[in-house]
């Protein structure tokens, strides 16, 4: 399974991309859980899960600064 592409991230709407963010922390937790209880049968999943939330916080930021820029430069 490859690693998600950003542009797929840049892509979602901010209410999706919230989302998507809550999703891929819930999954962290259980995979988490699941490497506590040894029951933890992919462990290549942790790398996919914490490169896809740094991918949509990533977008988060960027979409947060240019709102900022955007309302700095109409003062």
């Amino acid at each position: 399974m490859p690693l998600p592409k950003i542009s797929e991230a840049r892509e979602l709407s901010d209410e999706k991309l919230a989302e998507e963010v809550l999703s891929t922390k819930r999954q962290l937790f259980q995979l988490r859980l699941q490497k506590a209880t040894r029951q933890l049968e992919k462990p290549h999943q942790f790398r996919h899960a914490r490169h896809r939330l740094a991918q949509l916080l990533t977008v988060e930021g960027e979409r947060k600064r240019a709102i900022s820029q955007s309302s700095q430069q109409e003062k």
